[in-house]
């Protein structure tokens, strides 16, 4: 297993953002404290609202390093996954757009449409595909641009919170992972187990993301909507059985595992999520604080970190929760 990523343009930072939408510093000191992230990338200029870069452009640049690091070609690729929320148009399927960028052709595709663990669904695909033996070499991919549903000429000053914070909370990015058969040269990590399970029976959305077409575009509906408060109470309480579960499963106890890949939902939920999982000898390994939620990259973007950290031997947690119809997400991986 090997990993890539991609995020358009400059970093973002509190201070830009609050300039462009005229904010207070009372605000800017809101953001600091209640999102907690530093820095964002958007693939529209805030200036301009011109797009800097599609899911597809971000995909493709993820999948190429990611196919880099595993030292094969895109020619040996034989299917691709996909995970996002925010795809580039209905049709084509974003995933066939960055096939046709890398080259990619003669192979099943596949793209999945969900929330924030889209990129571990799609790897739950590809892993048990493989497993099937019909194949060797899986190209996975998650992403999510979510600035095309915002306008950069907005006024802030009357927004519900709901949409405030979807504004300051997200980021754009791409992440991809090549999954291999075993024993197969370049990769650097085994995958042990991959799990995801939709939980939302009887439960309201966390989420929302609106689709418009000519006939309702001009409804009223806002564009994206969320439901911090439920979210704030019910994903640390998923993160954890997430993990309860994974260990369960593997056999492992906590003292059996040195990284964690948390929830990457803001700067200041994270941490906390964290502390409330007890896992102190485990390493952290988080990058939402720079690179905002990104949603679906962000699993990969965790695991391309985590790579660069562990050794040889050293065993990761990835937990992912899709807060939309509340869906739990997990994999455990090795350094080899």
């Amino acid at each position: 297993m090997s990993a890539g990523s991609a995020l358009p343009g400059k970093p973002v930072d509190n201070a830009r953002l609050a300039r462009h939408f005229k904010m207070d510093k009372v605000w800017e000191q809101w953001v600091d404290h209640f999102i907690g992230t530093r820095t964002r990338h958007l693939a529209r200029d805030l200036d301009t609202g011109e797009q800097q870069a599609s899911l597809t452009d971000l995909a493709a640049d993820a999948a190429s390093v990611a196919l880099t690091a595993a030292g094969i070609a895109p020619a040996e690729v034989d299917f691709m996954v996909m995970g996002t929320a925010t795809p580039d148009m209905l049709m084509p399927a974003t995933v066939n757009m960055v096939a046709e960028r890398l080259g990619i052709n003669d192979v099943p595709t596949y793209q999945l449409q969900s929330g924030c663990s889209g990129a571990v669904q799609a790897l739950d695909v590809a892993y048990h595909l493989i497993l099937t033996g019909r194949y060797q070499t899986a190209l996975v991919i998650g992403g999510d641009t979510t600035a095309k549903h915002f306008d950069p000429a907005m006024s802030i000053s009357s927004m519900p919170p709901p949409q405030l914070v979807n504004l300051l909370l997200f980021g754009d990015g791409a992440g991809a992972l090549v999954l291999r058969s075993g024993g197969r040269a370049g990769g650097r990590a085994v995958l042990h187990r991959v799990f995801t399970r939709l939980t939302g029976l009887g439960r309201e959305p966390g989420q929302t993301l609106e689709w418009y077409g000519l006939a309702d575009r001009h409804s009223g509906r806002p564009p994206a909507a969320e439901e911090y408060k439920a979210i704030e109470e019910s994903v640390p309480v998923m993160t954890a059985e997430i993990m309860r579960e994974l260990l369960e499963d593997l056999k492992w106890e906590k003292s059996d595992f040195d990284f964690i890949l948390p929830p990457q939902l803001s700067g200041r939920m994270t941490p906390a999520i964290v502390d409330g999982l007890g896992v102190p000898g485990a390493e952290e390994i988080s990058c939402v604080v720079d690179t905002g939620n990104t949603g679906n990259a962000l699993p990969f973007i965790q695991v391309e970190h985590a790579l660069t950290e562990m050794a040889p031997g050293d065993r990761a947690l990835g937990l992912a929760v899709e807060s939309s119809k509340w869906i739990k997400a997990g994999f455990a991986f090795e350094r080899i």
